[in-house]
């Protein structure tokens, strides 16, 4: 399983996500180094602050101990327990700031050897509270003096905490903002390749023939050899339109020569070659039929309107069988279109209407409707109607169930071939109407 998504848009909004993710929280990580080093510099700078002022105001008494003026022990060092101490350790001299009381504060690890500036140590307060402490061991009147100042760990980090808070949220708008902006600007530069998408499905549904408009420069060249191809098909179109039509001509006026001569001759005597001339020109139409379809691409570029098409036959079949007094009962809406070249639709309903018609009694209903992609034609008629098995026959090219009956027994293996051709399906079965129903899937033209 890949974690690469498959769409653009996809691949782009999740690289842009991982890289402001990343770069914002680079952000945050040196905002919080860069806060943090400055408030343990300010606290730093108190403390060596402090110590340096208890370096001022050590005196030394005339009893030969060390002493302190009483501004050393200004605030924050004047607040009991408040993790805020001093001290300075000599020989034989211990002085502590009041804030300890007679507690005492100590450090972790060893005392710092002499040095010209204070060194950080961690500390412990009298409650075993944690504390920075900053320290210096110095030469005082030819004493070593040790002098420490500590403040509380909360002193760093609740003012790190408080300058953090308005940093994250302003970290987390900004985040929101940028993939926002990021979402924005792919969906305004993957647009045209959007655009270009409904382009093609108009050129293909036979809506337009050429991609038109301006397109971006990173697009422009692919429209161009998209329209290139397009010209070059609709050229090699009408090539293959021109040999099927002069494929016909030479096959079909020869037939009809030959029909002619046979019946001037009196060759139709016997009943029997008429059926067979009869069926190899149906075969001959039939096969043309395919090899326009053929060399039309398939069926995508083609759309007919059902209703106007199905309107014409009944009206012709309505004369043609006006002495049964039929009621046809239509039920298309007027806005579906078959993706299918008007002479095969033509074919395809003649058939059905045709068959619908001789064995109907007083009824035949023709209905549509749209089934996702598809178009689902029904014409039902009040008939005998079929069996399981004679539906099955019938399908047979040549097959007739009833001899006495006109006709050659083509016309339903062809509309089936007709409907497998487009990558539909036909199906016969039982109307409610007590006849057959014949169902024919065809797809929907855009």
């Amino acid at each position: 399983m890949t974690l690469i998504p498959r769409s653009l848009s996809g691949r782009l909004l999740s690289v842009a996500l991982a890289l402001i993710l990343v770069a914002l929280l680079a952000a945050g990580v040196a905002m919080y180094f860069a806060l943090h080093r400055f408030v343990q510099g300010q606290v730093d700078g108190r403390l060596d602050g402090q110590i340096l002022s208890i370096r001022d105001a050590l005196r030394v008494t005339p009893d030969g101990s060390l002493s302190l003026d009483p501004v050393a022990n200004g605030p924050p060092f004047d607040r009991q327990h408040a993790g805020w101490y001093w001290k300075v350790m000599a020989p034989g001299v211990d002085l502590r700031s009041p804030s300890l009381g007679s507690d005492d504060f100590s450090l972790v690890g060893p005392l710092p050897e002499y040095r010209p500036k204070p060194v950080t140590a961690d500390g412990t307060g009298p409650g075993d509270e944690p504390l920075r402490v900053r320290a210096q061991r110095f030469r005082f009147e030819d004493r070593s003096v040790f002098i420490s100042s500590s403040a509380p760990r909360h002193a760093l980090e609740g003012p790190l905490r408080e300058a953090m808070t308005p940093v994250a949220l302003t970290l987390v708008v900004l985040a929101l903002a940028l993939m926002g902006g990021v979402l924005l600007q792919v969906r305004l530069g993957l647009r045209p390749l959007s655009q270009l998408t409904e382009d093609l499905q108009r050129v293909r549904t036979g809506r337009a023939e050429r991609i038109s408009g301006a397109q971006p420069s990173e697009v422009a060249p692919l429209v161009a050899e998209l329209n290139t191809l397009l010209d070059q098909n609709a050229l090699n179109l009408e090539r293959a339109r021109r040999h099927v039509a002069n494929l016909a001509h030479g096959l079909k006026t020869p037939l009809a020569t030959l029909a002619v001569i046979m019946d001037e001759r009196g060759w139709y005597a016997d009943g029997r070659l008429r059926p067979l001339v009869m069926t190899m020109d149906r075969r001959i139409r039939h096969h043309l039929s395919r090899a326009r379809l053929a060399a039309l691409g398939g069926p995508e570029r083609a759309r007919t309107l059902l209703a106007p098409r199905v309107a014409d036959h009944i009206g012709a079949f309505g004369k043609l069988f006006a002495d049964k007094g039929l009621i046809y009962e239509i039920d298309i809406a007027t806005d579906i279109a078959i993706a299918c070249e008007a002479q095969d639709l033509d074919e395809l309903l003649g058939n059905l209407l045709d068959n619908a018609s001789k064995w109907a009694r007083r009824r035949v209903v023709v209905g549509a409707d749209r089934v996702g992609p598809m178009v689902e034609i029904t014409i039902e008629d009040d008939g005998p109607g079929l069996s399981d098995q004679q539906a099955v026959d019938v399908m047979r090219a040549g097959h007739r169930l009833d001899e006495s009956a006109p006709g050659y027994g083509f016309g339903l293996p062809i509309t089936r071939e007709l409907a497998e051709l487009y990558g539909g399906a036909f199906a016969l079965g039982r109307s409610e109407l007590g006849g057959l129903r014949a169902g024919v899937t065809l797809p929907a033209a855009g």
